[in-house]
């Protein structure tokens, strides 16, 4: 995950704001208190909305204290603490971070990405045992990904989106912990919602990256499939444009479909506020940098 999932904030009550905060503060308090201070550097946005969704769907309420971190050492911040869902979501975070950074330095042989993942490897040993499947999953998806886009041995976004798509999928579907209800349909929910999160990211950093990527000449999926005939970055947005946004507003219908599915106990009013405004505004401000562009308002409305 790359911090593209946020709250769209003027929407957000100060009450709710203040709740997406404490949920991201406490993901980086869970990860301190699991894999030790230098892991919290890999933290984002993404991740305060996987603990906000899966903690959602638990009956107990959250317990919140005020504390003070190394961001904020002056001013205690209010955060959630002893959390089965933001445990598990802090262990998802330090998984994605590590084995993406093995896969740079598969791919690129980067200097830095080798000293950092040197740096987090001892902490592999902390994963709780519960999430060694799904550790598996994210490493095989992520290898898979690596060698599509090496060999360029696909053919459509959908094909090159889909192990990213998986990971994500698998990171909720496969959440360890119970739920109450029907445990079997909160899953599938989970699931179809991940995979249409997954390959909205993967959609968004692709579109993010687009116009470097040209000038460096370096591999984009967009421009591997939809520039066969060498046009400049304006050019290609142009032309693009319809069948992006298609897919991209796909993503965010689905997401939405998917949440309204799902037996939320909270956060309801936040969650639908990152899938319907916040990740619409993240596509608007990244389309909206290229001078072909015309500005608009959408939403993912049910």
């Amino acid at each position: 995950m790359f911090g593209y999932v946020t709250p769209l904030k003027p929407e957000l009550k100060i009450r709710e704001y203040e709740m997406f905060r404490g949920y991201y503060c406490g993901v980086c308090m869970h990860i301190k208190d699991t894999f030790g201070n230098l892991p919290r550097l890999t933290l984002n946005y993404d991740m305060a909305f996987l603990g906000l969704l899966l903690d959602a769907l638990h009956n107990e309420t959250p317990k919140i204290d005020f504390k003070r971190c190394m961001a904020h050492p002056l001013k205690k911040k209010p955060m959630i603490i002893d959390n089965k869902a933001l445990e598990y979501t802090a262990a998802m975070n330090v998984s994605l971070v590590y084995y993406k950074l093995i896969d740079d330095v598969n791919d690129d042989k980067s200097i830095k990405s080798k000293l950092e993942s040197t740096a987090l490897s001892p902490y592999k040993r902390k994963f709780n045992r519960n999430v060694t499947k799904v550790n598996d999953i994210i490493e095989e998806n992520l290898n898979l990904l690596s060698n599509l886009e090496e060999n360029k041995n696909f053919e459509s976004i959908d094909e090159i989106s889909h192990p990213f798509s998986l990971i994500v999928a698998k990171i909720l579907e496969l959440y360890p912990e119970n739920f109450e209800g029907d445990c079997e349909n909160i899953r599938y929910a989970l699931y179809d919602l991940g995979y249409a999160l997954g390959k909205w990211i993967y959609l968004i950093d692709a579109l993010d990256d687009l116009k470097e990527d040209m000038e460096k000449n370096k591999f984009n999926p967009i421009n591997f499939l939809y520039n066969k005939e060498k046009k400049s970055y304006d050019e290609l947005m142009l032309e693009i444009k319809p069948r992006m946004e298609f897919t991209i507003l796909n993503c965010g219908y689905n997401c939405k479909e998917s949440l309204d599915k799902l037996p939320l106990k909270r956060n309801k009013a936040i969650l639908e506020n990152i899938i319907s405004l916040g990740m619409m505004d993240k596509y608007e401000k990244i389309v909206n940098n290229c001078s072909c562009k015309e500005k608009g308002n959408l939403k993912f409305n049910s």
